[in-house]
């Protein structure tokens, strides 16, 4: 099942009004082992039935927790994973604990981007106006040190119009991209397919840098693999599922620090224009 199916499918189980009820009896369970989205967010016991108004973990907490686990692998908010679970896996005190307002319009400003580039809108359910405005009786995470302002200065992925994949480009054209965009790199793509038939994208091993632009090299592996799992639509149509395929990619970052993919450049061991041009741009440059 890919992003897009269980994006539509995360809509229709939280489409429907809030369906918890502060007045019903409940219960607290460990979280259980299985439930992996939630098993390091600081506590070990949730309560039931959960802020969904789901109360059987096998049937129903369990199973659908899974279905935010590729919109919590892009990483679109440091604080979603805290959001989600404190509906789907509510800490178990002597009073309720909601996520507060502030919380969920942080995470829906980051992650409704993420849900729209899959042509979806953030779900009813989740309207942030839902949840108490006051900050001192709802959950609102604290970062243990500052770094935002490192994390603003870094090329943040973001969704895009699909890139170009151009096959056995010519010497002028490899030589063209190389000279205009930012950025240039050499990446082996994967796409395999897990026993559940969720497609997985991966960059594997080192990411080498032909031109490396404002890319940092500790950076640009992760950052390339969160853009595949951002846009999941162009991840399909680019990667072909089998053998890790090796690419030329080409891009520039945007003046408000997202980085966008411009070409593809599948690197065939029959596609001698690409190395020449890459030789001689390390030489000549442009």
């Amino acid at each position: 099942m890919d992003l897009l199916t269980v994006t539509l499918a995360l809509l229709v189980l939280l489409t429907p009004a809030w369906g918890f009820d502060m007045g019903q009896s409940t219960r607290c369970v460990p979280i259980p082992h299985q439930m992996s989205v939630c098993q390091d967010v600081g506590y070990s016991e949730m309560r039931l039935p959960n802020f969904l108004g789901h109360s059987s973990l096998e049937g129903e907490v369990v199973p659908r927790s899974e279905d935010w686990r590729p919109l919590l692998q892009t990483g679109c908010h440091p604080h979603a994973q805290a959001f989600l679970c404190s509906l789907i896996a509510p800490i178990c005190l002597d009073t309720f604990i909601q996520p507060c307002r502030s919380l969920c319009v942080a995470v829906r400003d980051s992650c409704a981007p993420v849900l729209a580039c899959q042509g979806h809108v953030w779900p009813e359910a989740l309207d942030c106006d839902r949840f108490p405005a006051q900050e001192d009786m709802c959950l609102t995470p604290h970062p243990k040190h500052s770094n935002s302002h490192l994390a603003k200065a870094l090329p943040q992925p973001a969704c895009q119009a699909c890139p170009s994949v151009e096959e056995h480009p010519t010497l002028k054209t490899v030589l063209d991209a190389l000279c205009q965009d930012d950025f240039a790199v050499t990446a082996k793509l994967s796409r395999r397919r897990r026993p559940s038939g969720e497609p997985e994208f991966e960059v594997e091993g080192r990411v080498e840098f032909i031109r490396q632009g404002p890319l940092l090299p500790y950076d640009t592996q992760y950052l390339l693999q969160q853009w595949l799992l951002i846009n999941l639509r162009c991840a399909n149509a680019l990667v072909r599922p089998g053998r890790a395929q090796l690419y030329l990619l080409t891009g520039a970052v945007q003046p408000e620090g997202t980085l966008a993919l411009t070409r593809l450049f599948p690197w065939h061991k029959k596609d001698h224009s690409i190395a020449v041009a890459t030789r001689k741009w390390k030489h000549h440059k442009c």
